[in-house]
Formats: structure tokens, sequence, C-alpha cells
């Protein structure tokens, strides 16, 4: 069989396609209008658009859609290596290079950091990222930490908030005690006042810390100095459009800060860095680096900048907000995504967070996950080998354009308030944070965002986690809160845990499984998985029959809440009489796995345990009757049949 030749050769080759029917945007519509109609969705909405049914709304208040074509044409995003630079600022990508692996790294012991460092370095990180100062690393015992480093080779990037001068001339002395000149120091100071602020509520001073950045930079062209840090926004709960607007906009008044200090455009430009998270989103994350590069773009072309100075330095850090303190394993994969994420977008430096980091400080083991996950990425799978992977993308050009124009938008908003520093004191980025927090805690109480191990499939025996406190991530009063998803569900799960540690009894619900296994093990299968979330056992006694039996079942159980599980037939003939003996029988409260009917209601059902109900609100009304009214006796493991 002779096959068709590619490339020029191909030109009169045969069409593969020809015999075949051409598909057409109108089959594809009835082809969904189809699915959906099996599941249950209103003829009226299947009419015109039936793809409208399945299509979201971001949290920056554009639509995503289920298929993307060639129409509407995205904005063009040029070609690596030219403006507006969405594809990167090198023609040839990370082909030779890949990014930098960046590990962080926030021991108080300076010794314990020190071993952690050379680890690091020996095996894959080619940065690093210290936090001192605070109750973290002293800021006079850096240098002590770093003895084993070749800082020529290795760049530091300091974190140090209001401790950064004393941090910044640690580090600067231990270059010149390890004969580093000055015209290669290639370390970065991190200075972040905006960030800071941010973090602590506090007034901005950007001015003194941008004049003891360019003191330092004399005689040291290659030192970097501020961090435009959009993860604080993120942290709360922001949007990508607010944590992207709020970075270029703490960009462009460090860019000013610098030319009243003296400092060149193009020299400015390239003293400063962004810092933006990436999570298990990976289409956003991709976006949001590649909408990055074109606002800084557009941001230095109205300052009237070459576009050879138009640069941007990202370092991209898998997210902190996304982690989970239970079932931490699961956050292998979360920054896994997230990783994969940050490499296609572009960024030149990426943290892979360790997955025990929202627990405490990671141990060596999680590091060294963190370090392989970037290791097999790039190396095993070949991520860099590739320019611009998404480019090209219908779905992944039109998220870019999209999320550039919301985050433009808010970057206008800030500007508009004063800049920066305005728009934090009056309260312009908590106010905008705040509300789509509001919006965003919605979704995962209900579990339409849904968190695997946590709010889904949580592992009802798992074993916690222990370590040692991370002094970096202590809490400051009066700044943008620091949020993770999971903190209400894994808040319920710590109080269960702390009433089983304190009674010698989790605290538990018996499902009143209403006729054969076959009508009722959906239901109670998704009523012990919700129950779960919230810490609390599932009593599940087997087939019961009738309500006399289910209550007497229910007394032995030594439980105060019961669950009815069946179907829906069952409900209608038996879910009155069940409530009503449960009751007698001493349950505080009787819920319905199902959704709501008023005429289970007037049966004497006080709840309903449902797909689309508020989880975190049905849990913490559970969770707290079982607080204040434990089990009258000790109850059977969950699944023991009674």
């Amino acid at each position: 069989m002779d096959l068709p030749e590619s490339g020029a050769a191909a030109a009169g080759a045969p069409n593969l396609a020809e015999g075949f029917p051409e598909a057409t945007t109108a089959q594809w519509r009835e082809l969904v209008a189809g699915v959906l109609r099996k599941s249950g969705v209103d003829e009226e909405r299947l009419a015109d658009a039936p793809e409208a049914v399945l299509a979201a709304t971001s949290y920056d208040g554009f639509g995503i859609d289920p298929l993307y074509t060639s129409q509407p044409p995205a904005a063009d995003p040029g070609f690596p290596g030219t403006a507006p630079f969405t594809r990167g600022y090198r023609a040839g990508g990370n082909v030779t290079t890949g990014w930098d692996v960046r590990a962080r790294h926030a021991d108080a012991d300076p010794a314990a950091l020190r071993r952690r460092v050379l680890a690091d370095l020996m095996n894959g990180a080619g940065s690093l990222w210290i936090s001192v100062g605070g109750q973290g690393l002293p800021a006079d015992r850096l240098g002590e930490a770093l003895t084993d480093v070749h800082l020529d080779l290795a760049p530091v990037l300091l974190s140090a908030g209001h401790e950064y001068a004393e941090a910044a001339d640690v580090l600067l002395t231990a270059h010149a005690d390890a004969e580093v000149p000055d015209g290669r120091v290639i370390s970065h100071l991190g200075i972040d006042p905006l960030g800071t602020a941010a973090r602590t509520g506090e007034a901005c001073d950007v001015e003194e810390p941008v004049r003891f950045a360019v003191d330092r930079a004399r005689e040291r062209p290659h030192l970097g100095l501020l961090v435009a840090d959009g993860t604080p926004v993120h942290g709360a709960g922001g949007s990508d459009a607010q944590e992207l607007g709020w970075a270029i906009a703490a960009g462009t008044a460090y860019l000013r800060a610098l030319h009243e200090a003296g400092v060149g455009p193009e020299d400015a430009a390239g003293r400063i860095e962004f810092r933006l998270a990436v999570g298990a989103d990976q289409f956003a994350g991709i976006a949001k680096l590649r909408a990055a590069r074109a606002m800084w773009n557009q941001v230095l072309a109205a300052g009237g900048l070459d576009p050879r100075h138009r640069t941007m330095r990202v370092h991209a850090t898998t997210s902190e907000a996304m982690m989970t303190r239970r079932d931490p394993h699961v956050n292998m994969l979360r920054t896994t995504v997230a990783c994969f994420a940050a490499g296609i977008g572009g960024a030149d430096a990426v943290t892979v967070e360790p997955f025990d980091s929202a627990v405490g400080l990671p141990d060596d083991f999680a590091r060294r996950i963190a370090r392989n996950t970037q290791a097999i990425l790039q190396e095993e799978s070949n991520l860099a080998r590739v320019i611009d992977p998404a480019g090209g993308s219908f779905f992944a050009e039109a998220l870019t354009k999209d999320l550039y124009e919301a985050a433009w938008a808010f970057l206008r908003r800030i500007e508009a308030a004063g800049g920066a520093a305005r728009a934090l004191d009056e309260g312009v980025l908590r106010a905008g944070v705040e509300d789509v927090w509001q919006r965003r805690r919605d979704d995962i109480a209900h579990r339409r965002a849904p968190l695997t191990g946590v709010s889904e499939f949580p592992d009802a025996a798992e074993t916690p986690l222990e370590r040692p406190t991370d002094p970096s991530r202590t809490p400051e009063p009066g700044g943008l809160p620091e949020r993770r998803y999971a903190q209400e569900f894994e808040s319920l799960r710590d109080r269960s845990d702390t009433q089983e540690r304190t009674t010698g009894q989790r605290p538990s619900a018996f499902l009143a499984t209403l006729g054969p296994v076959a009508a009722h093990t959906a239901r109670a299968s998704f009523a012990t998985n919700l129950l779960a979330a919230g810490g609390v056992a599932a009593i599940d006694p087997g087939p019961l029959e009738g309500a006399e039996t289910a209550a007497h079942a229910f007394a032995e159980s030594g439980a105060r809440i019961a669950v009815l599980c069946g179907s829906d037939d069952l409900y209608d003939e038996h879910a009155e009489d069940t409530a009503r003996a449960l009751k007698g029988a001493g349950a505080r409260r009787v819920l319905l796995a199902g959704k709501p009917r008023d005429v289970y209601r007037q049966a004497g059902v006080d709840g309903f345990a449902h797909q689309g109900c508020d989880a975190v609100e049905l849990l913490t009304d559970i969770v707290d009757l079982l607080h204040t009214d434990p089990p009258a006796q000790p109850v059977r493991e969950q699944g023991e049949k009674a």
C-alpha cells in the first residue's frame, strides 16, 4: 500500500476525507440535544442552541462554551518572540533550557535549611525562594543557610516582608563572601511593599523600599529588585482577572517609582519579576500566563519602550488555595496539573508546592516529589520541547483573549482608584475579591466545584498528617484573608475528630435503608459520602422492612440523626410512617436522601441531602447537633449491619 507523502510532496496526494459526509454544526447540535434530552433537560432549552445548557460562566463574567471553532476569530496572538508576546519572548521558546525549577523554603532553623537547600540543588532545582524574617529564618542567619550554595550559578529570591533591608544586605554580603563579582550577581531581593501591605493591611510605602533597592542595584546590573505578586489576591479567593489586574497594577506602580528614583525605563522593566498562582484548572492557568505577557506588553508599549525591552519574567507557583489538609496525597495530582499548565503557559520559573504544605512544614519526601514532578514533565514528558503547545487552540486563544479583557478592565478600575496603593487603602481590591470569594464559596459549599478527597470521595478512615508549623504561613490580621477552598469542610472534619478523641465515639448518623438493596443502595452510598465530608460516620443496618423495624434498629444504634434512603416510590409509601417512628425512637433530625418535596416535609422530614444541596450548611447543622448531643452508647462502625 502506498501512503501519501507529507509536506510539499503531498500537494497531489488524495483527500483522505473524500467519500465521508461533511460534519456540520447543525448535526453536532442535534446530537447534543439528543443526549441532553435523555438527561431530562426541558425541550424548550434545546430548541435553538442546546449547547448553551453545557456552557458555564467564569468568576470574571465571561462565558466558557462547550465547543470552540475558528469563528469568531480570537485576537491575533502573533508569533513566539514577537509582540504582543502572548506566545512568549523567545522564538525558540524553552526548548533548549526548559523552565527554572524554583524550590521554596521556609525553615526557621538555618541548619535544617542548609541541608534542604543543598538537597534541592543537587536534585534538579535551579534557584531558591527563601522566606526570611518574622517567625521564620532570622535575617542575620541567612548567610549560614547559604554556605553550600554556588550563588553565581543558583540565584536566590527573598521573601522578607518588612525586613527586606536587612535580608537584602545579608544576601549581598553572602555573595561578596563567596567572591561573586557584583557584575555576576543574579539573585533577586524580592522587595514587594504592595504585596506586604496586601497581606498585613498596613499602609503602603513604595518610595522608601524602591530607593533602597535602587541603591543596592548600583554596579549590579543583573540584580533583581522588586516582585509584583498576584498571589495574595488568588489566596484570598479572587478571580484570575483580579489576580492579573492587581499584579500588573503593582508592576506599573513599581515602574513609576523606579522612574522617579532615576532608573531608565528599560532597566526598570528588567528589574521586576511577576508572581502568579496556577491552580488545577489547567486551561485557566495557561491562559493566565499568556494574558499576563500581553498585558505587560501593552503597559510598556504605552510607556514608549521598544519591543525588545517589553519582556516579563514570570514566576508561577502552584496554588496554595487549592491545597488540602485532608487526603493530602491528592495534592500531588493537583500540583502536577498546575505545573503542566505553568509549563505550557510559558512560565520562566515554576515552584511546585509539596503535597503536605497545607498541613505544615513539608518533609523531605514531599519536597522530593515536588522536584520530581517538574523533572518528569520536562525530562520524560518533554513538555518544554514544543514552542507554545497551546498556540492555535481555539479554546486557549479565546480564553486568553477573554481573560485579557477582563483583567484589563480590573486594572483600569485599580488605576481609576488612584493606583495599587490607593486601591488597597480604600478597600477597592478587598471588595472585589470578597465578592468573588462569596460566589466561589457558594459553589464549593454546594459541591458545584468539587474537591476530591474532601467534599467528594472523602477517606472516612484517614489518619490526618502531622507536620511542624510553617512559620511563613502565619496569617496577618487586617490584610487580605488567606483562604483555602477546602477550609470549611476540613473544619467540620476537625470538629468530628475532636469529638471522637474526647468521647471515644465518632459523630454518626443512622441510614434508614428502605426496601431491598437495589432500591436504596445508590442513595445510601450518596449519603455515606456526604456525611463523611463532615467527618460523620454512616451506620448502615442493611435492608429494613417497615417503620417499626427501622425505629428499632435506630434505637439500638445510639444515633441521634437518621437519613431515609430509598427509591421515590418507597418514599411515597413509607416516608411518613418511618419518619414518625424514627422520631418516636429519639431521632433529633430526620433527613431524606433525595430532592426536596413539600409532601415529605409535611410527613415529618426535617431536611434533604441531595445533589446540589448546601453541603456545608447541612453538615454544620449535623455536627453542631451531635457535638451538643453525642450518641448515648457506642455505635457500630460504618457499614456494620444491625
